[in-house]
């Protein structure tokens, strides 16, 4: 289709402003979640415990695993994850380095430092890069299903085995995805969640974490829930000592007015995903076969399911565009749809600074190497293949509303199919700075 693009002064082809609200408003709260969050507010139940226990004992059975835990956030889940299998000082776990930083950056807390991995053209794990990252000090893998995308368990937990390595699911973005018929979150000894308000599974400020093994349950529970450290709840002599006291010095328990707007939206999720899921996939099919952009998802009929479709993103193809930058792509959506399309994603996080030189004990040297037996940052350069995986996001359509989807696929298809008029001035970067936030 011959047009000329909105960004040089041709009309847009669609009106984000006019659109239905229910088209991508989220989330959802019914009459009966606010009746219920003021009930907790009249009496004054933030910091109990009996609602934090009912959304547990029912997102465990949801998630198919023996134990759930909330914490206030999801980084403080993930932190509690990484006490739980023991990452001390000196340790190293490995991450993909295109996520967001509150999956791995709290290890120097613990003493331990960040290997980077490369990720692949699914913004997924690299399976193939995983055992370059492995030394002696290696304790555990942190995957992450980046996107809502299930990361390739199949490969990764053998590796995992070979090494003798704990696995732990960074599950924030991906809430009920499948990875071959298995929810996500049930292939690593432990997994860990954000629930915050942005999220698929949105409930406020909320982390959760799950596991199947009781010691590393016990472990995650006294690492911050001080008030559930206690005889009645610890079984494990290691732990036994020191009740009352959160091991890890923070108080990470969850605040239950989130506990309430969780309960609610787990009785509706799978039933909401489903139409989630159909919108996309209908929006997905519309763009496939374009160049450039290439919707990131799951084949059909694998078993697989993209779950929440948090943030969706179409892998970018600059070579298929004339070399056409994600920048100046995502730039021209925008100005076709008025919907702030953006490109990037995370910053690969081995390019930051934090991970170079801070020192955040204040004893002269690098946190991240403060206490490790060789310097991983000399391994940052091997990902330098991930700063070139670019990606533009779609939009997420939270209703099945084909007339409308439609506007914003041929918004996609004109800009892909007239990208040489997108050349000149394209003063953008490939893979350039994400234009929202998130938090864990």
């Amino acid at each position: 289709m011959q047009k000329l693009l909105a960004i040089n002064g041709g009309a847009p082809l669609c009106d984000h402003q006019s659109m239905p609200g229910e088209l991508f408003h989220w989330p959802i709260i019914t009459r009966e979640d606010e009746e219920a969050c003021l009930e907790v507010i009249r009496k004054n139940k933030f910091s109990g415990t009996d609602i934090a226990l009912d959304l547990q004992e029912k997102f465990a059975a949801w998630q198919g695993r023996k134990h759930a835990l909330a914490f206030c956030n999801g980084t403080m889940a993930l932190s509690a994850a990484m006490f739980a299998i023991g990452l001390g000082m000196g340790d190293e776990i490995i991450c993909p380095t295109k996520t967001y930083w509150g999956t791995v950056s709290q290890a120097i807390n613990f003493g331990a430092s960040a290997v980077f991995c490369n990720i692949n053209e699914k913004l997924s794990m690299d399976p193939d890069d995983i055992e370059r990252c492995i030394g002696p000090r290696t304790k555990a893998i942190m995957v992450v299903h980046y996107f809502g995308y299930p990361a390739d368990m199949d490969r990764i937990m053998p590796i995992a085995k070979k090494h003798g390595l704990k696995v732990i699911e960074d599950v924030s973005h991906a809430h009920g995805a499948l990875y071959k018929g298995r929810k996500v979150g049930t292939f690593g000894d432990i997994a860990a969640m954000s629930m915050m308000s942005w999220k698929a599974f949105a409930a406020g400020e909320l982390g959760m974490l799950v596991t199947d093994d009781q010691k590393l349950y016990e472990r995650a529970l006294a690492y911050g829930h001080y008030e559930r450290n206690n005889p009645k709840n610890i079984t494990d002599p290691e732990l036994a000592p020191y009740p009352h006291i959160a091991l890890g010095g923070v108080k990470g328990r969850a605040n239950q007015l989130c506990c309430q707007l969780a309960l609610g939206q787990l009785e509706h999720f799978d039933e909401r995903m489903a139409e989630v899921d159909r919108a996309m996939q209908y929006f997905c099919d519309g763009i496939e076969g374009l160049k450039g952009i290439h919707p990131i998802r799951p084949e059909k009929g694998s078993g697989s399911t993209m779950g929440a479709w948090y943030l969706p993103q179409g892998t970018y193809r600059p070579q298929e565009l004339g070399g056409l930058s994600s920048g100046r792509f995502a730039s021209a959506v925008r100005a076709e749809t008025g919907y702030p399309c953006w490109e990037g994603g995370n910053f690969c996080l081995h390019t930051h600074e934090f991970f170079k030189t801070f020192d955040f004990f204040g004893i002269g040297k690098p946190s991240r190497i403060a206490f490790a037996d060789r310097d991983v940052r000399e391994m940052d350069a091997a990902c330098a293949p991930s700063e070139q995986m670019y990606c533009v996001s779609l939009p997420p359509f939270k209703k099945y509303l084909p007339e409308c989807i439609d506007k914003y696929i041929e918004a996609y298809r004109s800009v892909s199919e007239n990208y040489e008029q997108l050349l000149e001035q394209d003063d953008s970067v490939n893979g350039g700075r994400w234009y929202g936030s998130e938090n864990k």
